[in-house]
């Protein structure tokens, strides 16, 4: 006869602590992407999957909790999801009714999302790429849910590019080149600045699903930015976004707070109660370190803030 092992997970600790989050990381599934009339976009996710421990239990049972995790995913990425947050929210709810000791559950996910675009001057078909990020938090009193993107683009330091147009100014005025004529130069053709490859996250935060388009929020994301970079560049192409991102120059500040216009614009549907995080860092090209920034605010608060 088998001996029956103990339930050593079951047991009370020794240091009676609630723990906020206990589970697993790291888990691949295969998520479909509705589109309509089209065939899904078939993604390779991976999950972090948590939920809450009282103080009074020892552990989570990793192993019967990672058959749970794994038969809640299975569920909820069988079929095609039009909305890859609507997966995590309905894996958290879920996870909720299975596990009687725990009172939040959290299921979080990341993938590279691959879309078809075209070359900004020779017109190419390429591929671009994003990281969609994509969670959900689910209580009694509700599930909220988080559908955003981590995109890549470039951009041009407005006080470099200060200093140079300073400088060509000074070398054309003793050239002899008239102050009417020096502007107008200017003016048309944008001076040289570092440049930085820049990294803009974008998340927006709602009960239920948010009513945001993932690919909209990966445009805002981009456009964010001083300029658009693409996998495939033929030289129009690299002239393209060099001359774009010189004429549309940003600090890294700047990009976070065009964000935030892009999303109130994009997205007037958006509750006043959503929240919405916005990050920007940039790769220094003339210096070891990198600059950041990021706000985190709601939309009614962004509204009021662009109205001033």
């Amino acid at each position: 006869m088998s001996q029956q092992l103990p339930d050593v997970q079951a047991a009370q600790p020794d240091v009676t602590v609630g723990l906020n989050h206990v589970g697993v990381t790291g888990v691949e599934k295969l998520v479909k992407l509705g589109r309509e009339n089209k065939r899904p976009i078939v993604l390779m996710a991976t999950f972090e999957v948590f939920v809450d421990l009282p103080s009074w239990r020892k552990g989570a049972d990793m192993s019967r909790n990672m058959e749970v995790v794994d038969e809640t995913l299975e569920t909820a990425v069988a079929e095609p999801a039009y909305r890859v947050e609507d997966v995590c929210g309905d894996a958290a709810e879920r996870l909720l009714d299975k596990h009687e000791y725990t009172t939040e559950a959290t299921v979080e996910m990341e993938a590279e999302y691959v879309t078809r675009e075209q070359t900004p001057a020779s017109d190419k078909e390429t591929q671009g790429t994003a990281t969609i990020i994509a969670s959900a938090c689910a209580t009694e009193e509700g599930t909220t849910e988080e559908i955003g993107a981590r995109v890549t683009g470039m951009t041009v330091c407005p006080c470099s590019q200060g200093m140079s147009a300073s400088r060509a100014r000074e070398t054309l005025s003793e050239l002899g080149v008239d102050d009417e004529t020096t502007e107008q130069f200017l003016e048309e053709v944008p001076q040289a600045g570092h440049s930085q490859r820049g990294h803009a996250t974008l998340r927006v935060k709602s009960d239920g699903a948010p009513e945001v388009d993932l690919r909209d929020l990966i445009d805002v994301a981009r456009d964010s930015m001083s300029a658009r970079i693409y996998n495939l560049a033929k030289r129009p192409d690299e002239d393209h976004m060099t001359e774009a991102a010189h004429a549309n120059a940003k600090f890294v500040e700047d990009c976070v707070r065009d964000q935030a216009e892009g999303v109130v614009s994009e997205f007037p549907d958006l509750a006043d109660d959503a929240v919405v995080t916005m990050k920007q860092s940039n790769d220094e090209s003339i210096h070891q370190h990198n600059a950041h920034a990021e706000r985190v605010a709601t939309v009614g608060q962004l509204r009021s803030e662009l109205d001033d």
